[in-house]
This record gives structure tokens, C-alpha cells and sequence, in this order.
């Protein structure tokens, strides 16, 4: 998490005429629901614009309403709550006007309450109190919320590249635990390699690797996305389909890529118009929610245990790491994964790529690893 807040520099310009003298509110309810009301494309500003100078009038006892509203609140009107809160901290630091340092604090310490309203809670703090927020901000490495996770993860590693041998070994495999976002792992795996103990970086984020391939079926004119080949009817590694160039069967892949990528040029060829499925089962010790996070940059379809989790019929846009999040439920015991891969008809270099990545994980990020491999 960066030492600066990160509210709007447009804040700046909201604060002029901070000293303007409104009456105070006896209660911010009423302007609270005015911002609450915010809709999309500029329904509710005028009445928000007033709502919003009368809460900033309010003073720092209206922060906890605030940070309440701000769990339930719609993006936009997220935004407008945030604004408020943060010019209100701005003004009551101008005046020395006690700010409600504990309730900021208490909000953090519970992380079953919404994301969002922790996130401004620690935002709010950070305005107020950088040191007290910097205080606070270790206790969050293994907070549910992944943008309060990352601040902390930040300063372990900080406090591990000061040392040196089994102390800084000790020191990154402690930031290891707490890591979630791809590019704090990265680094740590990198120094913890320096250090001897190289990390595995496909268990670590939970990447499925071993898979049953079968292809290529057609995708002329970009059809194979919409067309139901066998493998969506039923999987059976047993059997053998009529493909886009004579008989197909399932065959084993795994993949060696640190993050899991499974090419489909490795076992299938460079192909053009084609269409591949994979499958593998993901054996659960009970049953419980999860997130399917795929990275793809051609067409695809997921399915879990025979139910559509969603589908892009899009190509070459791009892939990185956890591009789509698919919240799901697994079922104790073994799951079905198929995912299906269109390559479309492209020709320029950097339309060759045709593959995917795979991993389970919880909401924040945290690796489920399969009871079986």
C-alpha cells in the first residue's frame, strides 16, 4: 500500500472555501441517503452536491456513520462518500478538531464487515494519523481483503531486504505466507532463490497443471465457440471424435510453466481456426465456496461439474494472471473442470499464442490445493 492515500487529487480543489460557514447537521443520515440515492449517469448529483457539503459540515462524529453507508453503497455513490469523509478529515486536521481515531481502528479489526468500508476505515486513518495507520498496517498481512493485505506484505519484504542469511530467509518466507498478488511473489520467489530455497511458485497460487487435452475441432468463421462438440455433451477420455482434420482423442499434458500456462500448441500444434477442450477433476475435502481465477486471451468457456460458469467470446485481447475471477461452490469430493479454447484465424505473431491458466483459490487470492493430485 503506497504511504500516500489514495484519494483523488481532485480532493484538493473540493476543499476550497473549507471555511465557509454552513450550519452543522444534528444528524447525517439524511445527507448520507442523498448520497446513497447516486445513480449512474448523473442521476441524483444535484441533490448529492448539497448532501455532500452538508456532510463535510458534519464533523468527524460522522465518520462512522459514514464508513457504515460506504459498506452497502454503489460504486458511484462509494465515491462520493469517500470524498466526503476524506475532506472531512482534511478540514477537522485544519481545525484540530478531535477525529474518532478508534472507531477508524475498530472498523479494521473486524474483518467480517464489507471490504469496502475497511478500505476507507484504513484510508481514513492513514489521512489522519500516518503514523498510527503505519502502526496498525502489520497486523493486516493476512487480512481477507487483498488491498489491505498488500501494504503489509510490502513492509515485511522492505524489512527483509535489510537482512541478511537465514535472517532474511526467515524474513522473506514470512512475506511468502502473506503474498497474494503475483508481483510481491515474484519478488520474494526471486530473493528467496538467491537465498536457496526456491519457491514453487505453481503451488503457491494454486494453478491446476495436469489436464486431458483433446483437439483441434473446427472454428472456421469463429463458429466452434457457439457449437457444441462432444465434449460438452459428455467427457469420456475413452472416446474418439471426428475433428477438424480426421479422428481426435483425449490425451495427458502437463504443464512445467512456474505459473501454470498450458499451451495447446505443445500437444496440439500451431494451429488456426481450431477449437480444444481440457479437462481435469479437482478433488475438494469438503464442500465449500471458491473462486476460479482463469488468464486467456482467446475465446473460452468454463464449466464446473457439468454448470456454464461464464464465457468471452473475444480474441487476443491480452492475458494476465487472475484476468477473470468465477465465484463458485465446490462440492466435497471430486469436481469436473472442462474449459474450452477457440483460436481464431489470425496470423500476425503475436495472434499465435493459444493457451490458458487455471487456478483455485479463495476470494483473497489464497491458494485451495486439490486433496488428490
Amino acid at each position: 500500500m503506497n504511504p500516500a492515500p489514495r484519494f483523488p487529487r481532485l480532493l484538493a480543489a473540493a476543499l476550497l472555501g473549507v471555511f465557509v460557514p454552513h450550519p452543522v447537521l444534528a444528524s447525517p443520515g439524511s445527507a448520507i441517503e442523498s448520497l446513497l440515492a447516486v445513480g449512474p449517469e448523473g442521476a441524483g448529483n444535484e441533490a448529492a452536491s448539497g448532501a455532500w457539503k452538508e456532510l463535510v459540515d458534519s464533523g468527524p462524529a460522522s465518520l462512522p456513520a459514514i464508513l457504515e453507508a460506504s459498506g452497502k453503497a454503489s460504486p458511484v455513490a462509494a465515491n462520493w462518500l469517500r470524498l466526503a469523509a476524506a475532506a472531512l478529515v482534511e478540514r477537522a486536521k485544519t481545525t484540530k478538531t478531535p477525529i474518532p481515531l478508534d472507531s477508524l481502528e475498530a472498523a479494521l479489526s473486524q474483518p467480517t464487515l464489507p471490504g469496502s468500508q475497511r478500505v476507507l476505515a484504513f484510508d481514513l486513518l492513514q489521512l489522519a494519523d500516518p503514523a498510527r495507520a503505519k502502526a496498525v498496517e502489520p497486523s493486516l498481512a493476512d487480512d481477507p481483503v487483498q488491498e489491505l493485505r498488500r501494504g503489509a506484505v510490502q513492509r515485511l519484504i522492505e524489512t527483509a531486504k535489510t537482512l541478511e542469511g537465514d535472517s532474511a530467509k526467515t524474513a522473506y518466507l514470512k512475506a511468502l505466507q502473506s503474498a497474494r498478488d503475483e508481483d510481491q511473489t515474484q519478488a520474494v520467489a526471486e530473493a528467496l532463490e538467491k537465498l536457496g530455497s526456491p519457491v514453487d511458485l505453481q503451488k503457491h497460487f494454486g494453478f491446476l497443471t495436469r489436464w486431458h487435452v483433446v483437439g483441434p475441432f473446427e472454428n472456421s468463421e469463429r463458429r466452434g465457440f457457439e457449437t457444441v462438440f462432444p465434449p460438452e455433451e459428455k467427457i469420456d477420455l475413452s472416446a474418439a471424435y471426428p475433428g477438424k482434420a480426421g479422428e481426435i482423442r483425449w490425451q495427458p499434458f502437463s504443464s512445467q510453466d512456474p505459473r501454470g500456462k498450458v499451451d495447446l500448441n505443445k500437444p496440439l500444434g500451431l494451429l488456426k481456426e481450431a477449437t480444444a477442450y481440457a479437462t481435469t477433476l479437482f478433488h475438494s475435502e469438503t464442500e465449500r465456496p471458491a473462486e476460479l481465477r482463469l488468464g486467456c486471451k482467446n475465446a473460452w468457456k468454463v464449466w464446473l461439474n457439468g454448470k456454464l460458469l461464464f464465457s468471452r467470446d473475444e480474441y487476443h485481447r491480452g492475458q494476465q494472471m487472475d484476468q477473470y475471477k468465477l465465484p463458485c461452490t465446490l462440492r466435497k469430493g471430486a469436481n469436473t473442470l472442462l474449459i474450452k479454447c477457440c483460436q481464431n484465424e489470425q496470423k500476425e505473431t503475436w495472434t499465435v499464442e493459444w493457451e490458458f491458466q487455471l487456478r483455485v483459490c479463495d476470494s483473497a487470492g489464497t491458494a485451495i490445493l486439490s486433496t488428490q493430485n
